[in-house]
């Protein structure tokens, strides 16, 4: 599920919890899934999970309960339709920024073999 995409892969967890969140995924229940269960669902390690969850504690979007787990927050879906989009256009920023880079190092590669 993780993309090499120079986004760290918690932030890229973190953004596809926000954007199920949005979507009402887990409303019903109001629990987000556990540590394990996104070990599992995203291939990532323990570390990866913990610091997606930590950051949508920060965000306001869930609250943790030590041997419980983790919950949305009243107003998580409203609070994730919002850092969505911002999510998105960091995102976009990102790969415009990798995309200038290469295309830098493509124009000095071609102005080498000119002057062969």
């Amino acid at each position: 599920m993780i993309e090499w995409t120079g986004r760290p892969a918690y932030q890229q967890v973190a953004d596809d919890l926000r954007r199920r969140i949005a979507a009402d995924e887990f409303t019903e229940s109001g629990r987000l899934p556990s540590l394990a269960e996104l070990q599992e669902g995203y291939k990532v390690t323990i570390t990866v999970a913990r610091e997606a969850i930590r950051t949508l504690r920060s965000e306001g979007l869930a609250v943790s309960h030590q041997g419980k787990g983790a919950f949305l927050t009243p107003d998580s879906p409203g609070l994730a339709r919002g850092a969505d989009s911002n999510a998105a256009v960091d995102a976009l920023r990102q790969e415009v920024e990798v995309l200038r880079r290469e295309v830098g190092e493509l124009r000095e590669r071609i102005a080498t073999l000119e002057a062969s």
